[in-house]
């Protein structure tokens, strides 16, 4: 189910530097103003001000009240500036890792599949209708470029040198100290049927999916309404199939939707950002209770145990080694999110 969901990984931050220019010899202009520098790298209030609007305009599509949105996007401002530094630092990382011109093309990769999936004949095409919902691409373009330089960075710097450092013994220990993680995982078989909202009217969509909803629990041939309405570009050759995955490795966006659906049973219709999407599960397999040494999965395991200390230790050297200078006026609601013992890895200033 690889559905391109719009993700922000922008940050609010609150600052002010006045960086002023003369538009005549008495009169003082203010063109923009500079909130935090992070090396050689100024951020801007205007910059500040489309992540604060993204931000908020995200938390109303999730069904909050404009209100609401604000408010907790100004709860959050320490930790917000303190995540911000920290995604300054790991583009700058991936600049001087020679990373710009791979995460650039991979951004347009991802553009063309999403327009792919929605059947559209050209990325114009694509960027007008995500306009038409309101999200900006150049957005779009930001935060992925966000997300990517930041997996890739830390996949090169810091998750492949914990890999190599995995030993054979480190594996068999691990296996005997936690065997019961590693029991046959429950398991859900799932088809689907994807209504993009994409150039329609929501209203119209949703109609569509309860009818299709009806027509499945009546009777009605899941692969036929599939074929026939199903906005996936695979479906002619799936018939709608997904696949089966662990249950424990289903979104959580599914997981409750579909806890109490039975075998051959239809979901409602689920909403998310792009779209419905309608769910027959196909099958399910228990939890198993004998433990079976699988040693990827094992690596697995070791791994999610030890990287994230990994990358928080990355993290702690890329802000030692930064030059870094927030307002003083803000420094008190970022300093509880400076240190590396903080709720969540952020930022240090200088």
């Amino acid at each position: 189910m690889k559905i391109f969901r719009y993700t922000l990984f922008l940050a609010l931050i609150v600052a002010v530097v006045a960086i002023p220019v003369f538009a005549q010899e008495t009169e003082l202009t203010v063109i923009d103003e500079g909130v935090v520098q992070v090396n050689d790298v100024v951020i801007t209030l205007s910059r500040i001000n489309r992540d604060v609007n993204n931000a908020v305009d995200s938390l109303v599509r999730e069904g909050k009240s404009r209100e609401e949105a604000a408010k907790e996007i100004e709860s959050k401002k320490g930790r917000l500036i303190a995540s911000i530094i920290e995604e300054e630092l790991i583009i700058q990382k991936g600049k001087e890792l020679n990373m710009e011109r791979d995460v650039e093309a991979r951004i347009n990769q991802q553009f063309i599949q999403q327009k792919d999936e929605l059947k559209l004949k050209s990325l114009d095409e694509l960027f007008a209708a995500m306009r038409q919902q309101g999200i900006d691409p150049d957005d779009i373009r930001v935060a992925l470029r966000s997300q990517i330089t930041r997996e890739w960075v830390f996949q090169s710097q810091v998750d492949d040198q914990v890999r190599w450092g995995i030993s054979d013994q480190d594996i068999k220990d691990y296996f005997e100290k936690h065997k019961d993680q590693f029991t046959q995982p429950a398991t859900i078989t799932l088809s689907e049927i994807f209504l993009s909202f994409a150039g329609s009217n929501v209203e119209v969509i949703r109609t569509k999916a309860n009818d299709l909803v009806a027509k499945l629990r009546a009777g009605e041939e899941f692969a036929k309404l599939a074929v026939a309405n199903s906005d996936r570009p695979s479906v002619a050759d799936d018939k709608g199939a997904v696949g089966t995955v662990e249950l424990s490795q289903l979104s959580e966006v599914f997981k409750k939707p579909l806890e109490n659906v039975k075998v051959g049973g239809i979901s409602d219709p689920i909403e998310l950002d792009e779209g419905i999407e309608i769910i027959r599960v196909d099958g399910r397999t228990a939890q198993g209770t004998e433990s079976n040494f699988d040693e990827n999965k094992v690596r697995l395991a070791l791994l999610r145990e030890r990287v994230p200390p990994a990358r928080k230790k990355y993290m702690s050297g890329l802000k030692s080694d930064a030059y870094i200078k927030i307002a003083d006026a803000y420094r008190p609601i970022v300093t509880p999110f400076l240190n590396d013992d903080a709720p969540e890895d952020t930022t240090a200033s200088k």
